[in-house]
């Protein structure tokens, strides 16, 4: 079946709206209120609390597409299929139906509405271990519908969802298609042969992991569903290159026109330059600027990565990555917020590019400094890569018109080191399993709303707003619009005005409303977009009113004294405060 992005989410969405699923906005890339990661990582990301047992305001059916990024994947784009930015359509049951119906509606999307025949389709079931039973429930739902035994194969490890933490958990199902168009699908599955290719997930949240490491099946059942969209597209239009889908193409069209090269014997650069510079504008449409830590050293790595990539194709000077980037403004013209931002982002790009081009001039420099005695060293080839962002490639390019030795074996050891610093990072963001809700984060994020309130008092400015935040159990970190720094005195009567909120013993009290509602009431809305028609509207008395998913504390009392750590800028025209409950 031929098919397109914006027909395959309509075809998706249109389905299970059908299904009495309401639809959730595509949230930001940026997490709210979730510690555990820089991004978006998947279509679970904005539903959490509610997979955790919170009532959504839309009900227990909900279905998205959602935008997410993945720097996991960022030195592994280049070849068909990985990609940093990426879509992902989403379907969930909080609590309501669980596997039959599940997979009935999975298997009637995908027969039915995108027709994929019998001939090319399988699954996988979870084969079972010593922490939970094989499940031999959806191998029988599978069959009922059709599906042979021969195309139902038995995974462990593949086919268990679960995060490092507590939380949720359980078996999963997944959907392959078979591939070529050239050979029939053998009649047994195989899910070791790439011709094979897994188009969804149906990830069953049938058990509860606690902290003794112990499975205990669930109160809230939940069903969570996720399939790409570009992978989807790809496999359906008989394509074994996602980049010649139409989420890439009109990219890689515009890079060949530019460069005067073809895609075929320049596909890794052109599909790394492709891939970063759409997850760029899309982290940029966002509200982040290049910076040199977490969501911004992302970007700006990105952003770096595909400059190199475009000056190997023998692009010059700046000013490079906007003429491509207005091709992502042509593919996601769906997305709102994005072309709002159009000039902004390009602005922000042509800063990044004229930054890096003082950078590189710098390195060349280090270049020369390093390599008079005709070699470089593997820690300085690094020191080139990771300040510089010279790759590899390039320094070996550069030394090699000079008859100068670079120590690459030495080089990789030290990427390598660095690599599994960064990994150990990144897992570290994971330890408190799908998300934190402890006792600690509760009291914090009720603390950021009188906060958020108290800037707009304090400096007499209605206009601040949220701008992000980052919450764990030892501090809240929250980020506002303001275009200059702190005075110590302002710090004080933040500080103050906040603790005397929390004396007063302040009820915090929850309403449903829909966003019109919630307006008129004059609830802050930074983040209604997440949430559809009806949201949760947080009071705290007549103090501070915010719509926001929770969790809270019941009374201000139960805070405990508050206190500013730092104040400190983050973006340009955006503050940071980092402040704890003692």
């Amino acid at each position: 079946m031929k098919i397109g992005r914006k027909e395959l989410i309509k075809k998706y969405i249109d389905f299970f709206k059908s299904k009495n699923h309401k639809e959730i906005k595509n949230s930001s890339l940026i997490p709210e209120n979730d510690p555990t990661v820089l991004f978006t990582t998947a279509g679970m990301h904005p539903i959490v609390p509610f997979l955790l047992g919170q009532k959504h305001p839309l009900g227990k059916r909900l279905v998205n597409v959602q935008r997410c990024i993945r720097t996991g994947d960022i030195d592994d784009v280049g070849d068909t299929y990985h990609h940093t930015f990426f879509e992902m359509l989403g379907n969930w049951s909080l609590g309501d139906y669980f596997k039959k119906e599940a997979i009935e509606m999975t298997f009637e999307f995908q027969t039915k509405i995108l027709k994929i025949p019998l001939e090319r389709y399988a699954v996988t079931c979870f084969s079972g271990n010593k922490n939970a039973p094989k499940d031999e429930e959806s191998a029988k739902v599978w069959h009922s519908l059709g599906i042979s035994k021969d195309r139902i194969a038995f995974l462990e490890e593949d086919n268990f969802w679960q995060l490092p933490g507590t939380g949720p958990c359980g078996p999963c199902t997944e959907q392959f298609y078979w591939k070529p168009n050239n050979k029939s699908a053998p009649a047994k599955f195989n899910p070791e042969d790439k011709n094979w290719v897994e188009i969804g997930n149906d990830v069953l949240m049938q058990y509860v992991k606690d902290e003794k490491g112990k499975y205990n099946l669930a109160k809230q059942q939940n069903i969570d569903f996720g399939g790409g969209v570009e992978r989807t597209i790809a496999t359906l239009n008989g394509l074994e290159d996602n980049y010649l889908t139409d989420c890439f193409k009109p990219i890689i069209d515009e890079i060949e026109h530019l460069s005067g090269k073809k895609y075929k014997g320049n596909e890794k650069e052109m599909r790394i330059i492709a891939d970063h510079i759409k997850a760029s504008v899309m982290i940029l449409a966002d509200g982040i600027t290049p910076s040199n830590t977490e969501q911004g050293y992302v970007l700006r790595r990105l952003m770096r990565r595909a400059i190199m990539n475009l000056r190997k194709l023998g692009f010059v000077g700046t000013d490079l990555i906007n003429p491509i980037a207005r091709k992502v403004f042509e593919i996601y013209s769906d997305y709102e917020h994005l072309q709002k931002k159009k000039e902004e982002i390009y602005d922000e790009i042509n800063k990044e590019e004229e930054r890096f081009e003082k950078t590189l001039e710098q390195g060349l420099r280090e270049f020369e400094k390093m390599s008079k005695d005709k070699k470089i060293s593997g820690k300085e080839a690094f020191l080139l890569f990771q300040s510089y962002g010279f790759p590899l490639e390039m320094t070996q390019e550069i030394a090699k018109e000079k008859k100068i030795t670079v120590d690459v074996s030495d080089f990789k050891k030290e990427l390598t080191k660095h690599q599994e610093l960064s990994r150990t990072a990144t897992e570290g963001k994971f330890k408190s399993g799908l998300a934190d809700n402890s006792e600690a984060t509760t009291k914090l994020h009720t603390a950021t709303h009188l906060l958020n309130q108290a800037l707009r008092e304090v400096l007499h400015n209605k206009e601040i707003y949220q701008k992000g935040s980052n919450i764990t159990a030892e501090r809240a970190r929250f980020d506002f619009n303001f275009d200059r720094k702190l005075t110590e005195q302002e710090i004080k009567e933040i500080e103050k005005w906040v603790n005397d909120k929390i004396k007063k013993k302040i009820p915090v009290v929850c309403d449903e409303k829909t966003v019109e509602e919630a307006k008129k009431h004059g609830a802050q809305g930074v983040f209604e977009h997440k949430y559809g028609d009806k949201v949760r509207v947080y009071s705290i008395g007549e103090v501070s009113k915010e719509i926001c998913a929770g969790p809270h504390v019941n009374n201000t009392s139960e805070l405990g004294h508050f206190k500013i750590l730092k104040e400190e800028s983050s973006a340009s025209g955006v503050r940071r405060i980092k402040a704890v409950l003692e």
